[in-house]
């Protein structure tokens, strides 16, 4: 899904932070920007909308 990407802020946690460095990291990404897109575009193209977002996943409540 290339094309053009549009600044946007977002909120996260110091662990989903470090989570997303990892992943940077351990799958040689350029930037937390690239795991963030990576992810979305598997929820969109992959992802079975139910299981990612009727499941509570309640980690820092």
């Amino acid at each position: 899904m290339a094309g053009d990407k549009i600044e946007r802020n977002v909120m996260l946690s110091d662990e989903q932070i470090e989570f997303l460095e990892e992943m940077a990291k351990q799958y040689d990404l350029p930037d937390v920007d690239k795991v963030l897109r990576v992810l979305i575009d598997y929820a969109i193209e992959d992802g079975d909308q139910e299981e990612i977002f009727e499941q509570i996943r309640c980690l820092r409540c």
